[in-house]
C-alpha cells in the first residue's frame, strides 16, 4: 500500500480514535471548591466568584448551604443569592463547566433531624430540586459524616443511604419530567477509617452517587502532641498507631469496601497545618503542643493558606518527608506541613496509576489565585493539577497517536 494511502487510513482511524479515546483520556475530573466566607478577607486575599477562572476546573462546588429548621435547603450567608448569580454566570464563559451546591450542617443537629424520617427527607429533596433549578446549579453535593453516638451509628448509616437513594430517584424523575439532564449527586466524605466505618454503607451509597470526594487531608492535628503532616501520601515511620492516616490507605480502603475507583476523587489541600514546637527538635514527630498563630489573611489558628505559606517561606527552607512524599518547613518555633508543586505532581501520578476518578481541591481561595504572593503565576497549585491531570493526558495521547502514525 502506498504511504499516503496508509497515512490516510491511519488519519481516519486517528479521528475515530480521538473521538473514542479523548473522552477517556481527558475524563479525569478536577473538582474545585469555592467558599462563600472568603469574600470577607482583606486586600488581595478577598475572593469572589469574579475571581474564579471558569476554565480551570471541570466542576465547581459552592460551599456551603445548610438545612434549616423546616428541613429545607437554604443559604448560609446574607448575600448568597447574589453570589449564586455570579457563580452561575461563569458558565457563560465556559459552557462545559459543571456547578454544584454543597450542603452540610456542622453547627447543629439539623442535618440529622432531616435524615431521621422519610417525611423530613422528602421535604429536603423537594426544596433542593427547586433551589438548584432556581439558581442554575447542575447538582448537589452532600458533605456529611456521622457525629452521633456509637449506639446509633447503624441507624445513621442507613438514613444517609436512604437520602442518597431518594435524592437520585427524585433527580431522575424530575429530569424526565422537564426533559432536561438530571441533576448530579455527589458526596464529600471522610478519609478517617473510624469515621468511615460509622458513617457510610459504601457499597450502597456508591450505587447512587456520581462522584465521591474523599477528604484526604487533616489526618493530624496539634492534639496528637507532635508535628506531623496533615495530608501525607503514604504512612511514615513515625505512624506506629496511625498507619491508616494517609491518602494511600484511605483511598484503598474506600475502594476495597466497594466504591468504584473511577468514582473516587483524591482530596488536594491548598493550605497547610501549622504547629508550635516545644523543644529543639524540628523534624517530623517533634513535640508540639499548640496551633501556630493565624495567618494574616485567613485568620484561623493553625491553618495557613498556600499564599500565606509563601510569605512564611521567605527566608525559610523547605524540607522533604521522603517516606510520605510531602514537604514541611520550620522557622523559629513554628512548623508547617503543606503541599507544593512537587508533592501535587507525585500525588497526581499516584491517582492516575491507580485508576481513580480525579481530584478535588479544597479550596480555590487558599491557592495564590492572583499570583500576588508567591511569584508562581495565578493559581499555581490548581494550574499544576490541571496541567498534569487533564492537559498532560491529552498531550500524551496526541504524542502516542503521532508515533503510531509516523
Amino acid at each position: 500500500m502506498e504511504r499516503h494511502e496508509s497515512l490516510n487510513l491511519l488519519f481516519q482511524f486517528g479521528k475515530r480514535a480521538s473521538f473514542l479515546s479523548f473522552s477517556s483520556v481527558t475524563c479525569s475530573r478536577l473538582v474545585c471548591y469555592f467558599t462563600n466566607w472568603s469574600q470577607y478577607r482583606a486586600g488581595n486575599a478577598k475572593y469572589l466568584p469574579e475571581n474564579v477562572d471558569p476554565n480551570l476546573c471541570t466542576h465547581l462546588i459552592y460551599a456551603f448551604a445548610i438545612v434549616n429548621y423546616a428541613n429545607n435547603i437554604a443559604g448560609s450567608e446574607w448575600n448568597d443569592a447574589a453570589l449564586y448569580s455570579s457563580f452561575s454566570a461563569l458558565k457563560n464563559q465556559n459552557p462545559h463547566l459543571i456547578t454544584l451546591l454543597s450542603v452540610r450542617d456542622q453547627d447543629s443537629a439539623q442535618f440529622s433531624i432531616m435524615l431521621s424520617n422519610r417525611t423530613n427527607r422528602q421535604t429536603f429533596i423537594k426544596s433542593s430540586i427547586e433551589f438548584l433549578r432556581k439558581y442554575n446549579f447542575d447538582g448537589l453535593d452532600l458533605d456529611w459524616e456521622y457525629k452521633g453516638t456509637s449506639e446509633t451509628y447503624t441507624d445513621g448509616k442507613l438514613k444517609f443511604t436512604l437520602l442518597c437513594k431518594e435524592l437520585l430517584e427524585a433527580f431522575l424523575a424530575e429530569g424526565q419530567l422537564i426533559k432536561n439532564p438530571r441533576l448530579i449527586l455527589t458526596a464529600t466524605v471522610s478519609a478517617q477509617k473510624d469515621v468511615i466505618e460509622r458513617s457510610y454503607s459504601i457499597p450502597e451509597i456508591s450505587k447512587y452517587l456520581d462522584l465521591i470526594s474523599v477528604k484526604t487531608f487533616d489526618f493530624h492535628t496539634f492534639k496528637d502532641g507532635i508535628a506531623r503532616h496533615h495530608s501525607p501520601l503514604y504512612s511514615g515511620i513515625q505512624d506506629v498507631e496511625n498507619i491508616d492516616s494517609n491518602t494511600d490507605s484511605a483511598l484503598k480502603y474506600w475502594r476495597s469496601q466497594g466504591a468504584p475507583a473511577e468514582k473516587l476523587l483524591m482530596g488536594f489541600a491548598t493550605y497547610g497545618r501549622s504547629f508550635v514546637l516545644t523543644s529543639d527538635q524540628t523534624g517530623v514527630g517533634a513535640p508540639a503542643n499548640n496551633l501556630a498563630s493565624p495567618g494574616p489573611y485567613t485568620q484561623e489558628m493553625g491553618l495557613w493558606s498556600y499564599f500565606e505559606i509563601c510569605l512564611f517561606l521567605n527566608g525559610g527552607v523547605v524540607q522533604w518527608i521522603e517516606d510520605q512524599k510531602v514537604p514541611f518547613s520550620v522557622k523559629g518555633s513554628e512548623w508547617v506541613g503543606f503541599d507544593n508543586l512537587r508533592s501535587f505532581e507525585i500525588k497526581i501520578k499516584y491517582l492516575q496509576e491507580h485508576g481513580f476518578g480525579g481530584a478535588f481541591v479544597w479550596a480555590l481561595d487558599l491557592d495564590d489565585f492572583s499570583g500576588y504572593f508567591c511569584g508562581q503565576g495565578n493559581y499555581p497549585l490548581v494550574n499544576h493539577l490541571k496541567k498534569w491531570l487533564i492537559l498532560g493526558k491529552t498531550v500524551l495521547f496526541v504524542e502516542w497517536l503521532f508515533v503510531f502514525i509516523f
